[in-house]
């Protein structure tokens, strides 16, 4: 791997409703290197999508920090989010719902520009020839491509991922798991993806972070080195889902999002 480009040290986070604080993140500490592929794993409702929300800036940590380019200022790292539901626009073309975030910044990116990065990133998913689609008129599949391309046509340093092929049939699933990694071969693009799914984790990552219940900790931090594209039959392959199964049913399943 290359340089780091990610850390976290000592985030902790509660949220507070009427009936009192709920201490959800307690000394969260992991990093991430640039062109890595990280999986978080844990129970449901244990404070994953509240980490990537802080990474993103859409939520403050109550202490600690996110380290980003050797800088204690997250604001130094470039990120973007892919949930589960796309949140495509449904009036605008496939080309539209991709350019969207760049003619935002038409003050800094000429349309000539914008068409030349929305035409690299529609071959780059294989949606070319539906650029002038509208989302209702493609599948749920290509509607998560869309999302991933508009996703990296702000070029982020790190593209954060919330259960985004969850909601999809299992060859959908392996196809859009298959385009991440070729994303990250071909763009260089660093990934967070939150999962409750081991085979997805192992498939995916270069590490898992597993969380304890809410307050999630860091239950354990896991390496993957088999090689890419992996094989699902290969015994060592089978090792690890069986693995990080067992360590997912261990930590149980209770807690709070």
């Amino acid at each position: 791997m290359n340089n780091q480009i990610l850390e976290l040290k000592g985030i902790s986070k509660s949220f507070s409703d009427a009936s009192g604080s709920c201490k959800v993140l307690a000394d969260i500490a992991f990093s991430i290197a640039e062109n890595e592929i990280v999986c978080l794993m844990g129970p449901s409702g244990c404070g994953k999508s509240t980490i990537l929300r802080i990474i993103n800036g859409l939520e403050s940590a109550d202490s600690g920090i996110v380290k980003s380019k050797g800088s204690e200022n997250s604001v130094n790292i470039k990120s973007t989010m892919v949930f589960q539901d796309h949140n495509l626009f449904p009036w605008l073309s496939v080309f539209d719902n991709i350019a969207y975030g760049m003619r935002l910044k038409k003050r800094y990116v000429s349309e000539e520009k914008v068409k030349e990065m929305v035409s690299s990133l529609l071959s780059l998913v294989h949606l070319e020839v539906f650029s002038g689609s509208k989302p209702y008129a493609i599948s749920g599949g290509m509607r998560q491509r869309v999302a991933v391309a508009r996703a990296l046509a702000i070029e982020p340093d790190i593209l954060l991922m919330d259960e985004p092929f969850n909601a999809l049939d299992t060859f959908t699933r392996r196809e859009l798991q298959n385009e991440v990694i070729r994303i990250r071969e071909e763009m260089k693009t660093t990934f967070l993806i939150v999962t409750h799914n081991p085979d997805e984790a192992v498939y995916l990552a270069d590490k898992i972070v597993i969380l304890s219940t809410s307050p999630a900790t860091i239950n354990e931090i896991i390496s993957v080195p088999l090689k890419y594209p992996r094989d699902t039959s290969d015994p060592d392959y089978v090792m690890f889902v069986q693995k990080i199964t067992s360590l997912i049913k261990a930590t149980g399943t209770n807690g709070r999002s």
